[in-house]
């Protein structure tokens, strides 16, 4: 029998797509039962107008058969089978798919039929782990079978056999192991049950294969040392109904509660569900989850984002990373859409026009799901927001700002006078007639923000603060700039914007003792000034320039010898007692007016959460003046 060869340049084009387009030897098992899938669809399809077929959906079936000895994994099924021509075409043209042309021929009023393999390279995918493979196939209406077979790029060849009923069964002879290989893996039954599991729970038949169980022995039940025996039973390993494709009135949240611990391995239950069906220019459903909390390696590079994503309930990628944008990597959930290809590599997948359009489409759910838990479900958001609201504000300061306006409403942060969180929408619309900015100020926690100097004058004009607890929220108010127009205003600044209501019937001129101070300081500051936002406290540092308090610390803290250092002024209440005893001094005691400069500046350091420069020579400072 003549040795045919391959079409399309098979040496080379096998090696590219063994080597290329699969990265995991185990795909072979999803590709082989996909197209074993594709068969069952054809015949099936022709029954519902031939009777001849003598078989209806229940009857159709996938078979694994697995032989230690002979080292073979078989697949065969009862579908639609091939001939001489099929073989030719089909196996015998590497990047050819029948199911592709099996579904334009169908008529446009028979377009739901659906075919998973549209590329035709899937079948090849079991020389990765095979050295021969054998195709014994009888097609439905034909009397003839034939035997293909091939142990690579060097050929094929074809024959007839007796086969009594139409179907394909794929032989797949397992490669000897290697000191870098072990294929052996490929004919254990729980590795093979695992595969099914992982890639084809969903596929619309039952794949059946014999598995070995262990068991108590009948007549050793009630011994103290019972016997057990192996036996055999044929099981159906996948589940066939994906819980994304049945209707969302026909499932309660309690089974999906159950699918999302059991897929995603947590004991929580998620926040939110989404449920989405698309229909048009292009198909998808998807189940997504909002998680009740951050996975304990969120915040680390071994965290891995991205949506499972699969064609006709065959999972192509596990964590498709195209389909979320960053700012909503804590999403976890299910694509499903017979648009995409399924041999199909991720760089394809990244420029496929497809997936980008269920990718903005899913962005815009997720937004939209929000949005409305924000308006509906505040508890919960609250919830979402605590666990997740970081990752929004790096969503905003990320891309130099580019998502800022469809993450802008989302955000929250801790409001002095109403004591809880609350959105930008709704300090804005509470602001003051008169009030020019959204003052925020910066600290450790709320309870630090609350006793800062520099706030003294907007509480006492009854004005409303954010407080920025996190690392990341003054670079998200910085990237935002406005919010409906209003600019954004720390507390720490030189200029709140607030007239002063008060009318000093002479004015003074305390430009010496300005001077004096700055001299005494030097480069530790670089001006000296009168407060105007100071009320019971002596002294208070802002930041001048681009820098704030609150970078210096993050950028030293991420990097420590970066040597960000912000411009410090030093504002001086010059109403406070303290202040005075220092002007008083100046005249009286000039070193010990230069101890009180020194003590003021650095009481400011520690109010702003700035590091001492030498803590010693500050306590020393301090008893000196005891």
């Amino acid at each position: 029998m003549a040795k045919k060869q391959f079409k399309s340049e098979s040496k080379r084009l096998l090696d590219l797509m063994i080597n290329s387009i699969y990265t995991h030897k185990e795909i072979f098992l999803r590709e082989i039962i996909s197209n074993a899938s594709d068969a069952i669809d054809k015949l099936c399809f022709i029954s519902l107008t031939d009777d001849k077929v003598g078989m209806d959906r229940s009857d159709f079936k996938i078979t694994l058969t697995v032989d230690k000895d002979a080292r073979t994994l078989t697949v065969a099924d009862n579908g639609i089978g091939m001939d001489r021509d099929d073989l030719e075409n089909n196996l015998g043209t590497i990047a050819s798919s029948g199911s592709y042309k099996f579904k334009q021929e169908l008529d446009k009023a028979q377009d739901d039929v659906d075919i998973i393999g549209q590329f035709g390279v899937g079948f090849y995918s079991a020389f990765m782990v095979a050295k021969k493979i054998t195709v014994n196939t009888k097609k439905y209406g034909c009397d003839t079978a034939y035997c293909w077979q091939s142990s690579g790029a060097d050929g094929y060849t074809v024959k007839e056999i007796e086969k009594d009923a139409p179907g394909t069964e794929i032989i797949i002879e397992m490669k000897d192991n290697t000191d870098d290989e072990s294929y052996d893996e490929f004919l254990e039954q729980y590795r093979i049950q695992g595969l099914v599991k992982k890639y084809s729970d969903y596929i619309r038949y039952p794949i059946m294969m014999d598995m070995t169980r262990s068991r108590v022995k009948e007549e050793t039940k009630d011994s103290e040392n019972p016997e057990y025996e192996d036996y055999t039973e044929t099981e159906t390993l996948n589940s066939m109904v994906p819980i994304w494709q049945r209707r969302k009135q026909d499932v309660t949240q309690d089974e999906y509660d159950r699918f999302y611990s059991e897929k995603f391995m947590t004991a929580d239950k998620p926040l939110k569900t989404i449920v989405t069906s698309v229909e048009g220019v292009v198909t998808y459903k998807a189940l997504l989850f909002i998680p009740s909390a951050a996975p304990y390696d969120y915040y680390t590079k071994e965290y891995k984002k991205g949506l499972q994503l699969y064609s006709s309930g065959v999972l192509i990628m596990e964590n498709c990373e195209e389909l979320l944008p960053e700012h909503f990597r804590f999403v976890r959930g299910i694509v499903d859409s017979a648009d995409l290809s399924l041999n199909i590599s991720r760089e394809m997948l990244q420029h496929d026009r497809h997936l980008l359009t269920i990718a903005q489409n899913i962005e815009k759910k997720i937004k939209n799901e929000l949005n409305s838990m924000l308006a509906n479900d505040r508890e919960n958001y609250e919830k979402f927001f605590a666990a997740f609201g970081r990752q929004l504000k790096y969503g905003i300061v990320s891309d130099y700002g580019m998502h800022k306006d469809e993450l802008q409403d989302l955000l929250m942060f801790y409001s002095s006078t109403e004591k809880k969180l609350v959105t930008l929408s709704e300090y804005v619309d509470r602001m003051k007639d008169e009030q020019k900015f959204i003052y925020f100020a910066t600290g450790e926690n709320a309870a630090a923000i609350d006793t800062l100097p520099q706030t003294e004058l907007l509480r006492s004009k009854g004005y409303e603060i954010l407080y920025c607890t996190e690392d990341v929220d003054e670079f998200t108010l910085q990237s935002l700039m406005t919010y409906k127009e209003k600019k954004f205003c720390s507390a720490a600044n030189d200029d709140l914007g607030i007239e002063s209501d008060e009318k000093d019937e002479e004015e003074k001129d305390n430009s010496a003792l300005l001077t004096f101070v700055k001299e005494t300081l030097g480069d530790k500051v670089s001006e000296v000034t009168e407060s105007k936002k100071l009320v019971s406290h002596p002294v208070c540092l802002t930041a001048k320039g681009g820098i704030s308090f609150e970078m210096e610390k993050y950028f030293n803290s991420v990097q420590p010898d970066s040597g960000m250092k912000a411009q410090r002024v030093l504002e001086l209440n010059l109403n406070h007692p303290a202040v005075k005893a220092m002007e008083s001094a100046v005249e009286a005691d000039i070193e010990k007016a230069k101890k009180y400069a020194e003590l003021l500046y650095s009481q400011a350091l520690l109010i702003a959460g700035l590091p001492l420069e030498n803590p010693s020579e500050y306590t020393d400072l301090v008893c000196s003046l005891m």
